[in-house]
């Protein structure tokens, strides 16, 4: 479902004129498997967030290849960049990124009309979705009226509204306590197992890797598969 190829990416700092690279990526390469949870561990700065950004088309790769489904999604334009995440994948953060003025429903709802769906068929699919993550009683409620752990179950109905079939998490349990932190992990290996969703975890939580088939370190912008991690 995934396959990255020495894919290689550095930053340019410094003034005009003056400018330097600094090697952030340095030939990774990584295959995830359809329906397969794989974690990505690392320190801040060891480059792990950077390869997500890459592998979601939010910032474009200096070398390398990273295919997609099948499609090479190094050298796509913005446009069908955007159009390609929007259909392939679905994505949960760290500080939830939820929008403030909208319900529960009305965030879960939004990738819907940017997909341009029409309002019956996406009342019928959000209520769907929010019964699934155990939010239906708080669908009217916005997110300063939710706890964090329902304001991160709002994230992850969302990132699965459109039917994507991949999702990205960037440190998904973060901003939550160690109880929370345990339900939502379950909730996404039960998602995991009941949709054969494909997660790529980001994370410097052992214990959040943990759950994953397959478990990476990074370090110094170079990608190792840890020697006990379960290959599917």
């Amino acid at each position: 479902m995934i396959q990255i190829e020495n894919l290689q990416h550095a930053f340019t700092i410094g003034r005009k004129g003056q400018e330097k690279e600094v090697p952030v990526l340095q030939g990774i390469s990584l295959q995830v498997e359809a329906g397969e949870i794989v974690s990505i561990v690392g320190k801040s700065g060891s480059g792990k967030s950077t390869l997500l950004q890459l592998l979601a088309g939010f910032m474009k790769a200096k070398k390398g290849s990273i295919l997609v489904n099948g499609k090479q999604m190094v050298g796509m334009t913005e446009v069908e960049s955007a159009a390609f995440r929007l259909k392939n994948f679905g994505f949960i953060f760290q500080n939830f990124q939820l929008m403030p003025s909208l319900t529960t429903f009305e965030n879960v709802e939004l990738p819907l009309k940017l997909q341009g769906m029409n309002q019956k068929a996406r009342s019928k699919r959000v209520r769907d979705i929010l019964e699934r993550v155990g939010l239906t009683a708080v669908a009217d409620h916005y997110p300063k009226e939710l706890s964090g752990g329902q304001q991160q179950r709002v994230s992850i109905a969302r990132a699965l509204i459109t039917n994507a079939p991949i999702l990205l998490a960037d440190e998904p349990t973060g901003s939550l306590d160690t109880e929370t932190e345990q339900d939502i992990l379950l909730l996404i290996q039960q998602l995991n197992r009941e949709l054969n969703l494909t997660f790529v975890i980001i994370t410097h939580d052992e214990e959040v890797a943990s759950i994953a088939n397959r478990t990476y370190r990074m370090q110094n912008g170079k990608l190792e598969m840890e020697a006990n991690s379960n290959v599917i």
